[in-house]
C-alpha cells in the first residue's frame, strides 16, 4: 500500500510537469550520448596507437649524389651501408632491434608509386631520385629512439625517420576531438542537473497542499522526498536508455556497418566495447539525477 502510494505520487508529478520531464530526457540523452561517444573515441585512439605504434618502423635513409647533410660527402658507399648494418647488429643495439630490411632504389620506387598512385608526385618521380634505406623494426615502440640515436650520426646517413613521430600529430588531433566531446558532455550534464533540480522544485511547488497534508498526518521526510527523487531518476533513466541506444546504433551501423568494410585491416571499436560503456552511461544518469533531485527537494522542504 505504501509503495503504491509512492508510485501514484510519482505518476502525478510526471504527468503535471510533462514538458519539463521531456526536457530532462532530451538533455540527458544528448549529454550522455556525447559521454558515450567520447569514451568510445578514446578507446578507438588507444587501439589505433597500439596498432600503429607496434608497426612503426625506423627508416635510415642513405645519401644520394647531391644530397646535403652533415654525414653526406656524395652517394653512400656500400662500405658505409655495411657499417650502419653492423652497428645495428652489435651487442649494444641488437637487443632493441627486431628486423632489418634493406630497400634499394628499385624497391623504394615501387613503394613510392604504390603509395602515391594517381598523384602528380608519382608522375614526376624517378628511380634515380629515390634513396636507399634500411627499414628497422624495433622490439618495442620505445626502442625507436635508441635505433635513431645509434645510426643518425654515421657516415653516409642522410636522415633517420621515426615513423612514430609522424603519427603523433594525428593522435594529438584525435585526443583534442575527444577532449572537446568530453567538455561538451560535461556542460550538458551540468545543464541536465540544473534542469532536474528545477523540475523537482516546480513539482514540489505545484503540490504544496498535498505536502502540507502529509506533514500534518505525520509522514516522514523520507516518504515525502522519495516520489520526487524517483521522478528525477525515471526521467534521467529514460534519457540514459535513449543515449545507450544511440551509441549502440552508431557503432553497429556507423562503425561496423560502414567503416569496417572500408578499413578491413584497421582495428575499430565494436559491440563488445559498447556494451561496456552502456552500464556506465546508465549509472551516470541515475546517480546524477538521484543526487540532484535529493538535494533539490531537501532544500525546498527546509524553506
Amino acid at each position: 500500500m505504501r509503495a503504491a502510494l509512492v508510485l501514484q505520487e510519482v505518476w502525478t508529478g510526471l504527468r503535471r510537469n510533462m514538458s519539463m520531464v521531456v526536457s530532462v530526457i532530451l538533455v540527458t540523452f544528448i549529454s550522455l550520448t556525447f559521454v558515450g561517444a567520447a569514451m568510445l573515441l578514446q578507446g578507438q585512439i588507444n587501439q589505433m596507437k597500439g596498432f600503429w605504434y607496434d608497426r612503426a618502423q625506423v627508416a635510415v635513409y642513405f645519401c644520394n649524389e647531391g644530397d646535403v647533410g652533415p654525414n653526406c660527402t656524395g652517394e653512400a658507399t656500400q662500405e658505409q651501408i655495411d657499417e650502419v648494418t653492423a652497428t645495428l647488429e652489435t651487442d649494444a643495439i641488437a637487443p632493441f632491434v627486431q628486423t632489418v630490411e634493406f630497400e634499394d632504389r628499385a624497391q623504394a620506387f615501387e613503394n613510392f608509386k604504390d603509395q602515391f598512385e594517381g598523384t602528380q608526385a608519382a608522375e614526376f618521380a624517378t628511380e634515380e631520385s629515390m634513396s636507399q634505406a634500411l627499414r628497422v623494426q624495433p622490439q618495442s615502440p620505445q626502442d625507436a629512439s635508441i635505433v635513431a640515436e645509434a645510426t643518425s650520426s654515421l657516415p653516409g646517413v642522410l636522415e633517420v625517420q621515426d615513423q612514430r613521430r609522424l603519427l603523433e600529430p594525428i593522435f594529438q588531433a584525435l585526443n583534442t576531438a575527444s577532449l572537446v566531446a568530453v567538455s561538451v558532455a560535461v556542460i550538458m550534464l551540468v545543464a541536465a542537473v540544473l534542469l532536474i533540480s528545477t523540475t523537482i522544485r516546480l513539482s514540489a511547488f505545484s503540490r504544496q497542499r498535498e505536502l502540507g497534508i502529509m506533514r500534518l498526518v505525520g509522514a516522514s521526510n523520507r516518504f515525502i522526498q522519495t516520489p520526487f527523487i524517483l521522478e528525477g531518476v525515471i526521467s534521467a533513466l529514460i534519457g540514459s536508455v535513449l543515449a545507450s541506444g544511440a551509441v549502440l546504433a552508431l557503432v553497429q551501423w556507423g562503425v561496423q556497418g560502414y567503416l569496417a568494410p572500408l578499413l578491413p585491416t584497421y582495428p575499430l571499436v565494436g559491440i563488445d566495447a559498447t556494451l561496456l560503456v552502456i552500464p556506465v552511461l546508465l549509472a551516470i544518469g541515475v546517480l546524477l539525477s538521484g543526487v540532484a533531485a535529493a538535494v533539490a527537494i531537501r532544500r525546498y522542504l527546509r524553506v
